[in-house]
């Protein structure tokens, strides 16, 4: 379905039991709704699953010059109080998690539950505990040349799998023995269909700040953290010390191994399935 936020057509993946409780898939910055098509199976019997494109990615439309976390909090809202109608349980990586946590910190009446994997919860800009930047800021300046190319060029989703399927990691392997291979289709899907313009606030540092690390998240949930030895891990010391601080409802847990691609990940989705369990019962 589409619906209208702020002059936007947003496109909301509609799933599973209309009158079950609701799950609400939010996904990661240049990716789309096709990242989750993985969990669909466990939860349509008895659940609601809706699944937004963020505004520049998926089937939502382009909005340059929007793009940012106040545009992408304000969108989850709207789908919570349009679509949902409801309390919803929250499913965040990345972006979405960072967005996720801030819905419950501005709106916690919209919010049974959250599940924050890896989420952009960040004190301070991409970086490492030794101050160097997040391997992540390399990976999205890349993206940010080569998928315009992509796109003109009228690049097969087949043809990009066939590339991406081949392409190294951060760690070196090829992403063929790292990912599953329904998350290497969604990542082509996702930059086939992306505004490249969403990746420029974030390489240029504009992060609007609407998670407050020095207040709580009034919600219970889960926080999935790769290993702080993965160059790509977003949460590491500062945000669990705050997180352990004001929100004693977040269960912090780290995934040794793992990096910020934690569900797309053939050695750590199951952990991620297990923790989505855990949270829908919590909700």
């Amino acid at each position: 379905m589409q619906i209208e936020h702020d002059g936007v057509s947003l496109h909301v993946a509609d799933d599973g039991n209309p009158t079950g409780p609701v799950v609400l898939f939010l996904h990661g910055i240049t990716s789309c709704t096709d990242t989750w098509d993985w969990a669909l199976a466990d939860l349509v019997a008895d659940h609601r699953v809706l699944r937004l494109d963020f505004r520049g990615h998926g089937d939502s439309a382009h909005a340059p010059g929007t793009y940012g976390f106040t545009a992408y909090v304000a969108d989850a809202i709207a789908v919570c109080e349009q679509v949902a109608g409801g309390p919803s349980v929250l499913v965040g990586h990345s972006l979405g998690g960072g967005t996720a946590a801030a819905v419950a910190q501005q709106r916690p009446d919209l919010v049974r539950a959250l599940l924050l994997e890896d989420p952009a919860i960040m004190t301070a800009t991409l970086s490492q505990d030794d101050g160097e930047p997040n391997a992540l800021l390399g990976v999205f300046t890349m993206m940010r040349e080569s998928i315009p190319m992509l796109q003109e060029n009228h690049v097969s989703v087949e043809a990009l799998v066939d590339i991406l399927t081949e392409s190294p990691g951060l760690d070196g392997r090829p992403f063929k023995e790292s990912l599953h291979a329904d998350a290497i289709r969604a990542m082509a899907a996702g930059m086939l269909r992306l505004d490249a313009s969403v990746l420029d606030p974030v390489l240029a540092g504009r992060l609007d700040p609407v998670y407050d690390s020095g207040a709580t998240i009034p919600v219970p949930g889960i926080l999935l953290a790769g290993d702080e030895a993965s160059p790509d891990t977003i949460v590491r010391a500062p945000e669990k010390a705050l997180l352990a601080l004001h929100s004693p409802q977040i269960d912090v847990r780290m995934l040794a191994g793992a990096g910020h691609l934690i569900h797309d990940s053939r050695a750590h989705r199951e952990a991620m399935r297990s923790a989505l369990h855990e949270v829908l019962s919590i909700g």
